[in-house]
C-alpha cells in the first residue's frame, strides 16, 4: 500500500487521550472529505488507511 501524494502535506493529528511517551497511537488527517486518512504514529513515512467517514465514525462512536 502506497501513500497517496495527497497526504504528503497533510496535517495529522492524534487524540487528546493518547499518552505522552507516543508508541502506541493512530493519527488522523482531518480535511479530506470522501476519506479519513488513518496511520500508525511509529511510522508517519509508511502507509496510511483510507476509511469511509461513515465507518470511521461507527468506529469511534463504539468506542464511546
Amino acid at each position: 500500500m502506497k501513500t497517496s501524494p495527497g497526504l504528503r502535506n497533510a496535517q495529522w493529528r492524534k487524540s487528546s487521550y493518547s499518552g505522552s511517551t507516543g508508541g502506541e497511537c493512530l493519527e488522523v488527517a482531518d480535511g479530506f472529505p470522501d476519506a479519513v486518512p488513518v496511520r500508525d504514529s511509529k511510522n508517519p513515512a509508511g502507509p496510511a488507511l483510507l476509511i469511509r467517514p461513515d465507518a470511521w465514525r461507527a468506529f469511534v462512536d463504539g468506542l464511546r
